[in-house]
């Protein structure tokens, strides 16, 4: 009799934690990035980052509204495409995901923020950066890094007041991203007497520009500015060696500012010629930076590009509105989100009322013996 009061007490018990586990909410946080095309490397390297929130948030347990909750990632693939981009918005917001960390390109990100605001779903692109991105007013569109608005000025302005040059042409891949860089960047240099000699377009797909480039080279630029993404800027820098454009300086935006860049320019002498800009602070001026690339490399050995940390912070971000709200209900976690006040690995997290990151860093970059080093 006691023997079968032990085992009934024991299979209570049992019971007991099944019904808590199973009691346990599941909050689903979407991610969204290019994970098959040209652009897969940063697409990976952002849907890495968003797992290891995921996996350090459920490790270290995660209370919202007086319930334990588990954290699951809804991970998509809009191949930099803005039409696949909204559908996959679409998709999430069927699958009633709490929040989206995403998406990377502006093309893609801007068409989807309709789209998450319709329905009512907040989220936080670690890494799209065309100023148009908050110009809507969406009360459910967040960004973690500084726009174009700070990076194609910073650009204009090193080349002018640094580095003294005069003769500027550009190219743009007509995305939203490269073309909204690449304007900003245009109309900064003009003001600092900088003469733009010719302007060219191209696509994100494209890896021939020597008919470009020849044109370019007739009008004898100092430099070049590229709005578009590593896959274009790779080809080019070798394709401006072979042209013998080996003393012509090359800019661009983070699109460009990659450890990928390295292997895509394969070994080109112009690597050296480029000067890069990202919206945020170096690794090793993060607060928590340093510490955190250890941890990544040891997970993803060999992946890091440039975004990861960024939608590490923006997973935390989502989460840390939820708990202060009480609720992973968008609906009523979303106002939480205009009083972030998060201490991220990238930075002190604080929004202004359109949504912009406030006081964003930028940090502008150069290659030096298959190394990526920052200027400032």
């Amino acid at each position: 009799m006691q023997m079968k009061l032990k085992v009934t007490v024991a299979a209570a018990i049992a019971a007991a934690a099944g019904v808590a586990m199973a009691q346990d909410m599941v909050v689903k946080i979407g991610h969204v990035a290019p994970i098959s095309g040209a652009q897969a490397a940063y697409g990976k390297d952002n849907e890495n980052g968003a797992r290891m929130a995921i996996e350090d948030l459920n490790a270290a347990g995660v209370m919202i509204g007086g319930k334990k909750v588990k954290l699951e990632l809804v991970a998509e693939d809009d191949a930099a495409d803005p039409k696949q981009g909204a559908a996959v918005a679409q998709k999430l917001c069927d699958a009633k995901v709490a929040g989206v960390a995403g998406h990377l390109n502006s093309g893609t990100t801007i068409p989807a923020s309709k789209i998450y605001n319709d329905c009512g779903i907040p989220h936080v692109t670690p890494s799209a950066t065309n100023p148009n991105l908050t110009k809507p007013g969406y009360k459910t569109t967040w960004r973690l890094l500084a726009n174009d608005n700070a990076l194609g000025a910073g650009l204009a302005a090193h080349a002018a007041d640094k580095l003294k040059l005069k003769r500027i042409a550009i190219i743009d891949d007509r995305t939203a991203y490269g073309q909204g860089v690449a304007t900003v960047f245009k109309t900064v240099a003009k003001s600092k007497g900088i003469e733009i000699v010719d302007e060219q377009f191209t696509t994100d797909k494209s890896v021939d520009f020597m008919s470009i480039l020849t044109a370019i080279k007739s009008k004898n630029p100092d430099g070049v500015f590229f709005g578009g993404m590593d896959p274009q800027a790779g080809p080019m820098l070798r394709q401006m060696e072979q042209l013998g454009m080996t003393n012509v300086k090359y800019f661009g935006g983070d699109g460009i500012c990659t450890m990928d860049l390295i292997k895509q320019s394969a070994g080109a002498k112009t690597l050296e010629n480029v000067v890069c800009a990202e919206g945020g602070a170096s690794l090793d001026k993060m607060p928590g930076g340093a510490a955190w690339k250890k941890r990544y490399d040891t997970k993803y050995p060999g992946q890091f590009q440039v975004y990861s940390p960024y939608t590490y912070d923006a997973v935390h971000v989502l989460v840390d509105a939820m708990k202060r709200a009480g609720s992973a209900d968008p609906k009523v976690y979303v106002s939480k989100l205009g009083e972030t006040n998060y201490q991220g690995i990238t930075t002190k997290v604080q929004f202004e009322s359109n949504g912009e990151l406030k006081n964003p860093a930028m940090t502008l970059y150069t290659y030096k013996d298959s190394k990526k080093i920052a200027l400032n």
